[in-house]
């Protein structure tokens, strides 16, 4: 399968058009998310910040020390975001809606420091019922460190446009 991002608009003019419709996902292929994101302190903090979290693991380094793991440990809702957003380009760049996260699993820790990247395979598709226009597709995401140690995995459920059915974000001119 071959899948070109960019459509050609004129004679010398292309527009980017990342993300699959629901006809370009195919069961059973795994997509790789690229560029990879390297976790930071002040990640982990605005993390723990932002959502209230005032589990000290995340951000009191003095107090991490005396833990099993000796560092603080990333959020795992920010690991779950930041993959989460690695795979937009390809799954839900055509969303409609995302219909459903399941199966999260915590593998392994995350350490600030560590860069995370991910891929998804696609487990399922059907095309909506009730909707003609759109179809349900189903991945299966790992999260994979530096190390190609997967520290996490979740199914994802997306309510994508068919081909031709997407809004239409053309510029007047």
């Amino acid at each position: 399968m071959e899948f070109n991002p960019y459509k050609q608009i004129d004679n010398n003019r292309y527009r980017e058009d990342f993300g699959f419709y629901f006809e370009d996902f195919v069961e059973g292929i795994i997509i790789e998310h690229r560029p990879g994101r390297t976790l930071t302190r002040t990640d982990n903090t605005w993390m723990t910040l932002l959502t209230m979290n005032t589990a000290q693991l995340h951000f009191d380094a003095h107090y991490a020390e005396s833990t099993e793991w000796n560092l603080p440990l990333v959020d795992s809702t920010l690991t779950l975001a930041i993959v989460t957003g690695m795979t937009v380009n390809t799954i839900s760049k055509k969303v409609v809606a995302n219909l459903e996260w399941d199966k999260v699993k915590l593998l392994k820790p995350v350490f600030e420091g560590d860069t995370v990247y991910a891929e998804s395979e696609v487990i399922s598709k059907r095309e909506s019922k009730s909707r003609p226009t759109q179809g349900i597709v189903s991945v299966e995401t790992r999260g994979i460190n530096q190390r190609g140690d997967t520290f996490m995995s979740f199914q994802r459920t997306v309510l994508v446009y068919k081909k031709g059915r997407a809004p239409n974000y053309e510029i007047k001119k």
